[in-house]
């Protein structure tokens, strides 16, 4: 028997083949006619179309089938990339399937296709979200087994979001057959042919691989198995990570580093992911501090390399102490700066400077994507470290964090008035410190610097190499903004005009899907198996009394 054959453009590959005049839709129901009558009477309480139906609804078995299908699109999104920077791709976090489900609705619905939207899934919302402990810290104090269980929550809720938008095709072909309207059958059946699903690439964090490169292994599989086709690590020490955007980060030697994004390929090889992602994030812009002083066998070998970026000093008889660590540089005997934490420091100002090697070495070991994290959002800044890396690699790509950690604001009018300043022109109205202020949101600086923001996404791809743009924390914050809105005027004044007006109107108006949230909820489908399984006899929750059909 023939199965359906689902690719990234729709059942066949984008293109409305048909076989004996029938669509792969109704082939594959024919077939399933066959299979029925083959067994002689048995079967016949069985449907063939809704054998179809349920199959298209259910098109990935498992993770495995989910992370082979994206790492495809991605695959095809970086060559894309490298033809034309103009074609980036872009991410929201999101910290449960559902909110990642209405993201991927909303694309759909405004924009027609999915085509280069993926979902972020970060180890910040993790750790402050989902862990058993309650709220943590991005500290990777939060369980292991909490990342790869997102991933198949959202994928969840993915496959479902096509399941109902499948199942409403389906209704409305239904509905076509009864009126005889053979046109309108003919279209919709050419829809489902074509049909786009919501299953997207998600890029998730593995923070710095929960432990050593046997753990890191191990996790890799877990979250891999879940549908993940794209892994992001980064060179902090395991035991002792930060959020990216907070004080005391501390680095790991390369050979460490490359020993985990040996583990992850080693991972997506062996459960057949040949395509899988690897994205290596170096945090070394904002990290002055190393655990371990790197292993050297020669000069100029990336160890050495490694341990010369260490704040030394030169040792003699005189200055020695009960202790000391000593490495020979130059030919000359160096005691690197130690703290109390037994944490070694680096020189000030090397930062960038050991971006550029971490990501050299990165791309020389098998990582697919780099991500520099930074302190802001600065396109010239991302660019400086890029051309150098560029230089032996022409074609490495970031994906970069446009973080809510950065205030957007502040930094792009700061930039504007710098940039102004330079120029020659006057400034004298602006106190840069104070740009925040709203009392500036309607001057022309202030229009430049929201200009800015607005194409930063853009300009960057172009002139930094950022492939993929993502913000790691946008529904966390938009949550806490909506439940400010809405506890304020529903428990105030406004009463339920509180939620009518600011929500439930809002969701009419702009065709939020949700607003319907039974037929959301798997209420539809629901009727619809019921249907399948007991005929005529199906008690369904869909009929005239439903409330939901107040909305049409």
């Amino acid at each position: 028997m023939d199965t359906l054959n689902y690719s990234p453009d729709g059942l066949a590959g984008g293109a409305s083949a048909l076989r004996g005049g029938r669509s792969l839709y109704q082939n594959h129901t024919a077939r399933v006619a066959e299979l029925i009558e083959a067994k002689k009477g048995t079967w016949d309480g069985i449907n063939a179309e809704s054998v179809a139906r349920m199959r298209l609804q259910n098109r990935f078995q498992t993770g495995l089938d989910i992370a082979r299908y994206t790492a495809g699109i991605m695959r095809q999104d970086m060559a894309a990339y490298d033809a034309d920077p103009t074609t980036y791709t872009q991410s929201l976090g999101a910290w449960h399937g559902f909110v990642a489900q209405q993201q991927m609705i909303a694309v759909k619905k405004h924009f027609g296709t999915t085509k280069r939207r993926y979902i972020y899934l970060s180890g910040w919302m993790v750790a402050a979200l989902r862990s058993e402990f309650g709220p943590l810290p991005d500290q990777s104090m939060h369980e292991k087994t909490s990342v790869p269980a997102l991933i198949q929550e959202i994928y969840t809720f993915l496959k479902q979001a096509d399941a109902r938008e499948l199942g409403n095709l389906f209704r409305e072909i239904d509905a076509a057959r009864a009126a005889g309207d053979r046109a309108r059958e003919t279209e919709l059946l050419n829809r489902v042919e074509n049909y786009e699903s919501h299953v997207v690439p998600i890029i998730a964090d593995i923070d710095a691989g929960f432990g050593n490169a046997e753990a890191t292994y191990l996790l890799a599989k877990k979250m891999i198995e879940a549908g993940a086709c794209a892994l992001q690590i980064e060179n902090q020490v395991s035991d002792e990570k930060q959020c990216g955007h907070q004080d005391g980060k501390v680095t790991v030697p390369h050979e460490d580093f490359v020993a985990k994004i040996r583990a992850i390929r080693y991972a997506f090889l062996e459960l057949g992911v040949d395509d899988g992602v690897i994205v290596t994030r170096t945090d070394s812009l904002g990290a002055g501090l190393t655990k371990q002083i790197a292993v050297s066998h020669a000069p100029g070998d990336l160890g050495d390399q490694y341990n010369g970026f260490l704040d030394c000093e030169e040792i003699t008889a005189d200055n020695a102490r009960n202790g000391d660590v000593i490495i020979n540089r130059d030919g000359k005997l160096m005691r690197p700066k130690r703290l109390p934490s037994n944490l070694f420091q680096f020189r000030p100002g090397t930062g960038a400077d050991r971006c550029v090697l971490d990501g050299i070495t990165s791309l020389r070991n098998g990582a697919d994507l780099l991500w520099i994290e930074t302190e802001k959002p600065h396109v010239e800044q991302i660019a400086g470290m890029m051309d150098r890396i560029r230089a032996e690699f022409p074609t490495a790509k970031l994906a970069y964090n446009n973080s809510p950690s950065f205030n957007w604001t502040l930094n792009f009018r700061q930039q504007v008035f710098d940039a102004w300043e330079a120029n020659g022109k006057d400034v004298s109205a602006y106190d840069r410190p104070k740009l925040m202020s709203v009392d500036y949101d309607a001057t022309p600086l202030a229009a430049e610097a929201d200009e800015r923001i607005r194409t930063f996404q853009a300009d960057a791809a172009k002139r930094s190499g950022i492939f993929h743009h993502l913000i790691t924390l946008p529904t966390y914050h938009t949550e806490a903004l909506a439940a400010d809105n809405l506890s304020r005027e529903y428990f105030g004044d406004q009463g339920m005009l509180g939620y009518v007006l600011n929500v439930q109107r809002q969701e009419i108006r702009q065709g939020v899907a949700c607003v319907r949230h039974q037929n959301m909820a798997g209420s539809d489908i629901g009727d619809d198996h019921k249907e399948y399984f007991a005929g005529e006899a199906a008690l369904k929750a869909g009929g005239a009394h439903n409330t939901m059909n107040q909305f049409g």
